[in-house]
């Protein structure tokens, strides 16, 4: 007998001693409009569908509209009241909102015991151990959970590890996923996220936001040049908030790692376009994070990195000769690079790492295997499309990543989206290695594809595009593979994404936007295949 419970929270808990086969059938439509409900109601008729288990639990996470009418609705899930791994999906429903498909991260329904058989000192021992930085910080308490995100759902312990990450500045947030009844670690993931492979290169409080007068100043900055920026005060005191973006606020941190000072000035003109005046980094980081708020909200109606109207800080000056970047879940951080003379807080790096965020707050691909150079090479696309943007004469759009902050000391860029083996290590072509590669390598998969559907093969405007299969292909426009790539994202990917999973998941998007016949649809197979992705 099995009992199917919907709370008031929104939690539908499927229990009992078994389970209904699954059904071919869909939910009746919602007469009340309620896309959360119908996909409710079709998780309860067919619970097969989504490797329901005895136990298990879910929350609507977002329920997203698509402007063709459908909605897609995510979903977290619980196992007796323990948060799953790789348990999320995505019910997708029709205008009349009846079931039409579904996105499912797990792969196999869950049977695990909830009955550890290594206890909580001896999982913290073994994550203690596993921490790959140069110091550990201070370590969370270990908790249970299931972990289904690849093979068979286990109980595990999570323990999440705080310290400095191996080149000893940029901050460490490991989550450390070790098996509760073997003790073996399953997974060691970096929560902090850098456009920089950390080590790679050769050469914390946030503020508080108070309410003020909106304002425009001037800046100079040092990539982006003169711009307008949006301010707060008025008379002789400004400071560098800007309520029309959420409130982002941009702050120094003196060359510290924490204690950020909210830059502030007498005249609304900030910045002398060098590196001699602390407020010109600090310039290119607002008109960053202003640019990126913008284009996610006027090309995809998202409202911020939240999607609630919230701005973020941009904290600029981070540590000492510190050349990277990051992003840690609530905020945006920039070293001065090398020698403190190189700050990278040029546009695309600031559209890069926010846009982390972004997929945080969607489809929360992790950062390991193909779902980390999805990952990653979701932030260089949007990073890309926020240069495209701002069009901005000081830092002309091209598909090349962090082309500003001279990396290498040679004017060569971070990484190449038309051939990204040109960088040394990025893959053009999907292979078995792939998933075991790190995500800033990984991602080239991503990127060529993305460039290939936008641009298409051969020489264009924006370089010279092979393709692993000797085919050749006409580009659709950046616009429209972007308008998919979002969608893809928002709509139809899960925490555990893989290469092959994504070309499925950009086809329903560009059927969605374009029509299963059109050439858009066409044009997003032959370019996966163009990329060794079948």
């Amino acid at each position: 007998m099995k009992k199917l419970v919907a709370t008031a929270g929104g939690t539908l808990l499927v229990a009992g001693l078994g389970l209904i086969a699954p059904s071919t059938s869909t939910a009746a439509p919602d007469p009340s409009g309620d896309p959360a409900g119908a996909a409710k109601d079709y998780i309860q008729e067919n619970p097969g569908k989504v490797l329901g288990s005895a136990g298990d639990a879910y929350d609507v996470k977002e329920t997203i509209a698509s402007n063709n009418g459908e909605s897609h609705v995510r979903f977290t899930r619980t196992y007796n009241n323990l948060p799953v791994l790789g348990g999320d999906f995505v019910v997708h429903l029709t205008a009349a909102d009846r079931a039409s498909g579904l996105s499912l991260a797990q792969g196999k329904a869950i049977k695990a015991s909830t009955t550890p058989g290594i206890n909580k000192s001896q999982a913290a021992q073994k994550a203690n151990g596993e921490f790959a930085g140069t110091e550990i910080g201070k370590a969370g308490e270990p908790t249970l959970v299931i972990d289904a995100r690849k093979g068979e759902p286990v109980l595990a312990w999570e323990t999440t590890i705080t310290g400095m990450q191996a080149d000893g500045q940029t901050p460490s947030r490991q989550i450390i996923v070790t098996d509760a009844d073997t003790g073996t670690v399953r997974s060691a993931i970096e929560s902090i996220t850098t456009p920089i492979k950390v080590g790679q290169s050769t050469n914390q409080g946030s503020p508080k936001t108070t309410p003020g007068v909106a304002a425009t100043g001037s800046g100079r900055g040092i990539f982006v040049g003169n711009v307008t920026l949006n301010t707060t005060g008025s008379g002789s005191s400004y400071s560098m908030v800007d309520t029309t973006h959420g409130s982002n606020r941009t702050c120094d941190l003196n060359n510290r790692t924490a204690t950020c000072t909210t830059f502030t000035d007498a005249d609304n003109a900030w910045g002398n376009g060098a590196q001699s005046d602390r407020a010109s980094a600090g310039v290119d980081a607002h008109y960053g994070a202003a640019k990126t708020f913008d284009y996610f909200l006027q090309t995809f109606g998202r409202n911020g990195i939240f999607n609630n109207g919230t701005g973020v800080p941009s904290r600029v000056h981070y540590g000492s000769n510190y050349v990277n970047a990051y992003w840690d879940g609530s905020q945006m951080t920039y070293g001065d690079g090398a020698n403190n003379q190189n700050p990278l807080v040029a546009l695309d790096v600031a559209g890069h790492e926010m846009t982390h965020g972004v997929t945080e707050n969607t489809a929360n691909l992790n950062y390991s295997g193909d779902a980390g150079g999805l990952n990653e090479a979701t932030s260089d696309i949007f990073g890309t499309m926020v240069e495209f943007f701002a069009n901005n004469p000081s830092d002309t759009p091209d598909f090349l990543i962090g082309e500003k902050i001279n990396i290498n000391g040679n004017g060569t860029p971070l990484r190449y989206m038309d051939d990204p083996s040109k960088d040394g290590g990025s893959y053009k072509c999907w292979s078995s290695a792939v998933p075991n590669s790190d995500p800033h390598y990984s991602s080239g998969v991503g990127n060529h594809f993305f460039f290939l559907l936008a641009n298409g093969s051969g020489s264009s405007t924006y370089g010279n595009s092979p393709t692993c299969n000797g085919s050749t292909l006409a580009g659709i426009g950046r616009d429209k593979a972007a308008a998919i790539w979002f969608a893809a994202l928002n709509q139809y990917m899960t925490s555990t994404e893989s290469y092959a999973k994504a070309r499925l998941d950009t086809v329903s998007a560009a059927t969605g936007l374009y029509g299963a016949a059109s050439t858009e649809v066409a044009t997003v197979k032959a370019a996966w295949s163009a990329v060794s992705v079948n």
